[in-house]
Protein backbone atom coordinates (compact mmCIF):
# COMPACT_ATOMS: atom_id res chain seq x y z
CA UNK A 1 0.00 0.00 0.00
CA UNK A 2 2.75 2.10 0.69
CA UNK A 3 4.50 1.90 -2.52
CA UNK A 4 1.62 1.98 -4.41
CA UNK A 5 0.49 5.85 -2.66
CA UNK A 6 4.21 6.85 -3.77
CA UNK A 7 3.71 5.51 -7.32
CA UNK A 8 0.69 7.47 -7.48
CA UNK A 9 1.82 10.86 -5.94
CA UNK A 10 4.92 10.38 -7.97
CA UNK A 11 2.42 9.67 -10.98
CA UNK A 12 0.71 12.66 -10.04
CA UNK A 13 3.48 15.13 -9.90
CA UNK A 14 4.79 14.33 -12.92
CA UNK A 15 1.89 15.03 -14.75
CA UNK A 16 1.64 18.50 -12.78
CA UNK A 17 5.07 19.38 -13.85
CA UNK A 18 4.47 18.59 -17.32
CA UNK A 19 1.21 20.78 -17.14
CA UNK A 20 3.55 23.45 -16.24
CA UNK A 21 5.62 23.14 -18.23
CA UNK A 22 3.54 22.89 -21.37
CA UNK A 23 1.93 25.95 -19.80
CA UNK A 24 4.84 27.64 -19.52
CA UNK A 25 5.88 26.28 -23.03
CA UNK A 26 2.99 27.86 -24.42
CA UNK A 27 2.79 31.13 -22.65
CA UNK A 28 6.34 31.84 -24.35
CA UNK A 29 5.37 30.38 -27.70
CA UNK A 30 2.19 32.78 -27.59
CA UNK A 31 4.14 35.63 -26.50
CA UNK A 32 6.35 35.28 -29.43
CA UNK A 33 3.82 35.25 -31.72
CA UNK A 34 1.98 38.45 -30.29
CA UNK A 35 5.32 40.28 -30.48
CA UNK A 36 5.85 38.81 -33.75
CA UNK A 37 2.98 40.35 -35.18
CA UNK A 38 2.88 43.42 -33.31
CA UNK A 39 6.41 44.00 -35.09
CA UNK A 40 5.03 43.60 -38.09
CA UNK A 41 2.26 45.48 -37.63
CA UNK A 42 4.12 48.42 -36.24
CA UNK A 43 7.24 48.57 -39.05
CA UNK A 44 3.60 48.75 -41.34
CA UNK A 45 2.14 51.43 -39.43
CA UNK A 46 5.01 53.35 -39.18
CA UNK A 47 5.88 52.95 -43.47
CA UNK A 48 2.59 53.54 -44.49
CA UNK A 49 2.86 56.59 -42.15
CA UNK A 50 6.19 57.74 -43.91
CA UNK A 51 5.02 56.99 -47.47
CA UNK A 52 1.25 59.50 -46.62
CA UNK A 53 3.58 62.35 -44.95
CA UNK A 54 6.53 62.46 -47.31
CA UNK A 55 3.41 62.82 -49.85
CA UNK A 56 1.85 65.60 -48.46
CA UNK A 57 4.97 67.48 -47.57
CA UNK A 58 6.03 66.67 -51.13
CA UNK A 59 2.92 69.25 -52.30
CA UNK A 60 4.72 71.75 -50.27
CA UNK A 61 7.95 71.41 -50.90
CA UNK A 62 10.82 69.54 -52.64
CA UNK A 63 11.57 66.40 -50.52
CA UNK A 64 14.93 64.84 -51.58
CA UNK A 65 13.51 61.54 -52.33
CA UNK A 66 16.63 59.41 -51.93
CA UNK A 67 17.49 60.65 -48.40
CA UNK A 68 13.47 59.73 -47.73
CA UNK A 69 14.04 56.52 -49.03
CA UNK A 70 17.01 55.35 -46.54
CA UNK A 71 15.18 56.72 -43.84
CA UNK A 72 11.72 54.97 -44.41
CA UNK A 73 14.02 51.88 -44.58
CA UNK A 74 16.06 52.40 -41.95
CA UNK A 75 12.88 53.13 -39.55
CA UNK A 76 11.74 49.73 -40.89
CA UNK A 77 14.46 48.01 -40.16
CA UNK A 78 14.96 49.90 -36.72
CA UNK A 79 11.25 48.25 -35.51
CA UNK A 80 12.11 44.69 -36.52
CA UNK A 81 15.46 44.89 -34.68
CA UNK A 82 13.64 46.33 -31.48
CA UNK A 83 11.13 43.38 -31.47
CA UNK A 84 13.98 40.90 -31.62
CA UNK A 85 14.77 42.45 -28.62
CA UNK A 86 12.21 42.74 -26.73
CA UNK A 87 12.09 38.59 -27.88
CA UNK A 88 15.54 37.63 -26.76
CA UNK A 89 14.98 39.79 -23.51
CA UNK A 90 11.96 38.76 -22.07
CA UNK A 91 12.61 34.78 -22.87
CA UNK A 92 14.86 32.64 -20.28
CA UNK A 93 16.38 30.29 -22.85
CA UNK A 94 17.38 33.10 -25.40
CA UNK A 95 18.26 35.55 -22.90
CA UNK A 96 21.09 32.89 -21.59
CA UNK A 97 21.87 31.78 -25.34
CA UNK A 98 22.30 35.30 -25.97
CA UNK A 99 24.89 35.83 -23.15
CA UNK A 100 26.76 32.60 -24.09
CA UNK A 101 27.38 34.07 -27.40
CA UNK A 102 28.50 37.11 -26.41
CA UNK A 103 30.96 35.14 -23.87
CA UNK A 104 32.41 33.71 -26.73
CA UNK A 105 32.35 36.65 -29.24
CA UNK A 106 35.48 36.74 -30.04
CA UNK A 107 35.43 33.93 -32.62
CA UNK A 108 31.99 33.84 -33.38
CA UNK A 109 32.73 37.38 -34.36
CA UNK A 110 35.07 36.90 -36.77
CA UNK A 111 32.49 34.12 -38.57
CA UNK A 112 29.75 36.24 -38.44
CA UNK A 113 31.67 38.91 -39.75
CA UNK A 114 33.26 37.18 -43.17
CA UNK A 115 29.70 35.49 -43.39
CA UNK A 116 27.89 38.78 -43.35
CA UNK A 117 30.92 40.83 -45.40
CA UNK A 118 28.82 41.27 -47.95
CA UNK A 119 25.79 42.12 -46.57
CA UNK A 120 27.54 44.81 -43.87
CA UNK A 121 29.20 46.22 -47.00
CA UNK A 122 25.95 46.91 -48.72
CA UNK A 123 24.67 48.70 -45.83
CA UNK A 124 27.50 50.86 -45.49
CA UNK A 125 27.88 51.51 -49.50
CA UNK A 126 23.81 51.93 -48.84
CA UNK A 127 24.36 54.76 -46.41
CA UNK A 128 27.48 56.36 -48.41
CA UNK A 129 25.03 56.95 -51.20
CA UNK A 130 22.42 58.43 -49.53
CA UNK A 131 25.53 60.95 -48.05
CA UNK A 132 27.36 61.64 -51.02
CA UNK A 133 24.31 61.21 -53.62
CA UNK A 134 26.07 60.74 -56.38
CA UNK A 135 22.19 59.74 -57.96
CA UNK A 136 18.96 60.39 -56.62
CA UNK A 137 15.71 58.69 -56.89
CA UNK A 138 14.42 59.88 -59.70
CA UNK A 139 17.59 60.37 -61.94
CA UNK A 140 17.82 58.95 -64.96
CA UNK A 141 21.32 56.93 -65.68
CA UNK A 142 23.09 54.78 -67.60
CA UNK A 143 24.77 52.22 -65.38
CA UNK A 144 26.29 48.33 -66.15
CA UNK A 145 25.42 49.08 -70.12
CA UNK A 146 22.03 49.72 -68.88
CA UNK A 147 19.78 53.16 -68.95
CA UNK A 148 17.21 53.39 -67.09
CA UNK A 149 15.56 55.59 -63.96
CA UNK A 150 16.34 55.06 -60.60
CA UNK A 151 13.23 54.05 -58.58
CA UNK A 152 14.29 52.80 -54.98
CA UNK A 153 17.44 53.14 -52.84
CA UNK A 154 17.50 50.51 -49.93
CA UNK A 155 20.07 49.65 -47.53
CA UNK A 156 21.13 46.78 -48.92
CA UNK A 157 20.58 47.56 -53.32
CA UNK A 158 19.20 50.11 -55.78
CA UNK A 159 16.63 49.01 -58.62
CA UNK A 160 16.79 50.84 -61.78
CA UNK A 161 13.91 51.05 -63.74
CA UNK A 162 15.32 50.31 -67.66
CA UNK A 163 14.08 51.88 -70.37
CA UNK A 164 12.05 48.31 -71.63
CA UNK A 165 10.18 48.17 -68.00
CA UNK A 166 13.33 45.74 -66.90
CA UNK A 167 14.23 46.19 -62.65
CA UNK A 168 17.98 45.69 -62.59
CA UNK A 169 18.95 45.33 -58.50
CA UNK A 170 22.77 46.38 -58.23
CA UNK A 171 23.96 45.53 -54.99
CA UNK A 172 24.92 48.63 -52.98
CA UNK A 173 28.34 47.95 -52.93
CA UNK A 174 29.09 47.05 -56.54
CA UNK A 175 27.15 50.20 -58.02
CA UNK A 176 29.08 52.50 -55.52
CA UNK A 177 32.44 50.96 -57.44
CA UNK A 178 30.57 51.52 -61.04
CA UNK A 179 30.89 54.52 -63.40
CA UNK A 180 27.77 55.98 -63.67
CA UNK A 181 27.01 58.54 -66.46
CA UNK A 182 24.03 60.43 -64.56
CA UNK A 183 22.12 62.68 -67.02
CA UNK A 184 19.92 64.23 -64.04
CA UNK A 185 21.95 65.13 -61.62
CA UNK A 186 22.93 69.67 -61.39
CA UNK A 187 21.28 69.69 -64.79
CA UNK A 188 18.57 67.63 -66.71
CA UNK A 189 19.18 69.40 -70.51
CA UNK A 190 20.84 66.68 -72.61
CA UNK A 191 22.32 67.72 -76.33
CA UNK A 192 21.76 64.74 -78.83
CA UNK A 193 22.56 63.89 -81.89
CA UNK A 194 20.73 62.81 -85.54
CA UNK A 195 23.03 62.13 -88.04
CA UNK A 196 21.80 62.16 -92.27
CA UNK A 197 23.54 61.58 -95.42
CA UNK A 198 23.02 62.98 -99.02
CA UNK A 199 23.97 62.24 -101.99
CA UNK A 200 27.51 64.30 -103.15
CA UNK A 201 24.70 65.94 -106.07
CA UNK A 202 22.61 67.12 -103.67
CA UNK A 203 22.28 70.38 -102.41
CA UNK A 204 24.49 70.99 -98.71
CA UNK A 205 22.43 74.28 -97.95
CA UNK A 206 19.19 73.47 -98.71
CA UNK A 207 19.59 70.17 -96.76
CA UNK A 208 21.03 72.05 -93.86
CA UNK A 209 17.85 74.59 -93.87
CA UNK A 210 15.46 72.14 -93.67
CA UNK A 211 16.92 70.19 -91.02
CA UNK A 212 17.15 73.26 -89.29
CA UNK A 213 13.33 73.80 -89.89
CA UNK A 214 12.02 70.65 -89.05
CA UNK A 215 14.10 70.62 -85.90
CA UNK A 216 12.74 73.75 -84.68
CA UNK A 217 9.08 72.86 -85.45
CA UNK A 218 9.28 69.94 -82.57
CA UNK A 219 7.43 70.74 -79.39
CA UNK A 220 10.76 68.90 -77.37
CA UNK A 221 13.37 70.94 -78.66
CA UNK A 222 14.41 73.61 -76.85
CA UNK A 223 14.82 77.25 -77.61
CA UNK A 224 17.67 79.51 -77.03
CA UNK A 225 15.25 81.31 -74.11
CA UNK A 226 14.46 77.66 -72.61
CA UNK A 227 18.47 77.08 -72.77
CA UNK A 228 19.33 80.70 -71.22
CA UNK A 229 17.57 79.01 -68.12
CA UNK A 230 20.16 76.54 -67.80
CA UNK A 231 23.18 78.00 -69.36
CA UNK A 232 23.25 82.00 -69.56
CA UNK A 233 26.47 81.26 -71.15
CA UNK A 234 25.53 79.39 -73.95
CA UNK A 235 26.09 80.87 -77.33
CA UNK A 236 23.11 81.08 -79.40
CA UNK A 237 24.56 79.14 -83.10
CA UNK A 238 24.53 75.83 -80.39
CA UNK A 239 21.30 75.58 -80.10
CA UNK A 240 20.75 73.65 -83.56
CA UNK A 241 23.62 73.27 -85.33
CA UNK A 242 23.95 71.20 -88.68
CA UNK A 243 27.54 70.29 -89.62
CA UNK A 244 29.13 67.96 -92.47
CA UNK A 245 30.84 65.96 -90.68
CA UNK A 246 32.25 63.44 -93.46
CA UNK A 247 32.85 63.11 -97.27
CA UNK A 248 31.85 59.07 -97.13
CA UNK A 249 32.05 56.59 -99.94
CA UNK A 250 28.91 57.25 -101.21
CA UNK A 251 27.10 59.95 -99.46
CA UNK A 252 27.97 63.70 -97.58
CA UNK A 253 27.17 62.95 -94.17
CA UNK A 254 25.47 65.61 -92.14
CA UNK A 255 24.94 65.97 -88.27
CA UNK A 256 22.56 67.98 -86.58
CA UNK A 257 22.90 68.72 -82.62
CA UNK A 258 19.76 69.73 -80.41
CA UNK A 259 18.78 69.96 -77.11
CA UNK A 260 16.35 68.18 -75.09
CA UNK A 261 14.72 69.39 -71.13
CA UNK A 262 15.46 65.76 -70.26
CA UNK A 263 17.03 62.50 -71.51
CA UNK A 264 13.91 60.90 -71.32
CA UNK A 265 12.77 62.87 -74.62
CA UNK A 266 15.89 62.45 -76.51
CA UNK A 267 15.23 59.56 -78.62
CA UNK A 268 11.26 59.83 -79.28
CA UNK A 269 12.64 63.40 -80.61
CA UNK A 270 15.55 61.45 -83.04
CA UNK A 271 13.23 58.80 -84.19
CA UNK A 272 10.41 61.86 -85.06
CA UNK A 273 13.46 64.37 -86.67
CA UNK A 274 14.59 61.09 -89.18
CA UNK A 275 10.62 60.47 -90.04
CA UNK A 276 9.96 64.52 -90.79
CA UNK A 277 13.86 65.04 -92.37
CA UNK A 278 13.20 62.33 -94.65
CA UNK A 279 9.48 63.36 -96.01
CA UNK A 280 11.21 66.91 -96.71
CA UNK A 281 13.88 65.86 -98.42
CA UNK A 282 11.64 63.54 -100.98
CA UNK A 283 9.95 66.31 -101.51
CA UNK A 284 12.14 68.89 -102.55
CA UNK A 285 15.07 66.60 -104.20
CA UNK A 286 17.34 66.45 -101.80
CA UNK A 287 18.53 62.37 -102.28
CA UNK A 288 19.49 60.10 -99.47
CA UNK A 289 22.15 57.60 -101.24
CA UNK A 290 22.40 54.46 -100.04
CA UNK A 291 25.11 51.74 -101.32
CA UNK A 292 25.18 49.44 -103.96
CA UNK A 293 26.92 46.53 -106.18
CA UNK A 294 27.23 45.62 -109.36
CA UNK A 295 27.34 41.97 -109.56
CA UNK A 296 29.47 40.24 -112.79
CA UNK A 297 29.13 36.17 -113.33
CA UNK A 298 32.20 34.64 -113.85
CA UNK A 299 30.97 32.73 -116.90
CA UNK A 300 29.97 35.75 -118.86
CA UNK A 301 33.93 37.04 -117.69
CA UNK A 302 35.59 34.23 -119.33
CA UNK A 303 33.35 34.23 -122.42
CA UNK A 304 34.07 37.86 -123.22
CA UNK A 305 37.60 37.77 -122.51
CA UNK A 306 37.78 34.62 -125.35
CA UNK A 307 35.75 37.07 -127.55
CA UNK A 308 38.70 39.52 -127.24
CA UNK A 309 41.32 37.63 -127.56
CA UNK A 310 40.29 36.15 -130.61
CA UNK A 311 39.43 39.70 -132.35
CA UNK A 312 43.29 40.20 -131.48
CA UNK A 313 44.76 37.23 -132.69
CA UNK A 314 42.78 37.05 -135.98
CA UNK A 315 45.61 37.02 -139.10
CA UNK A 316 46.28 40.16 -140.70
CA UNK A 317 46.99 38.26 -144.06
CA UNK A 318 43.73 36.59 -143.77
CA UNK A 319 42.17 40.49 -143.24
CA UNK A 320 44.15 41.49 -146.23
CA UNK A 321 43.13 38.37 -148.51
CA UNK A 322 39.47 39.32 -147.47
CA UNK A 323 39.73 42.96 -148.33
CA UNK A 324 41.37 42.11 -151.88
Amino acid sequence: MFILGNTSSLSANSLSGLADSLSVHFSTFAFIVLIVFLTVLTARIVDKILVTQVRMMNKKMNIDQTSYSIIRHSSVAVVYLFGLFVIVSNIPFLEKMSVALLAGAGFAGIVVGLAAQSTLGNIISGISLAVFRPFRVGDRVNVMNEYGKIIDITLRHTVVRTWDNRRLIIPNSIIGDEAIINWSIQDPTVRWLVDVGISYDSDIDLARNIMLEEARKHVNIMTYVELRKYDPAIPKEEVIQVMVTELGDYAVNMRMYFWCADRKFCFLTACDLRESIKKRFDAEGVEIPFPYRTIVYKNEMASNARMSNNNQCKDPSSVIMQEH
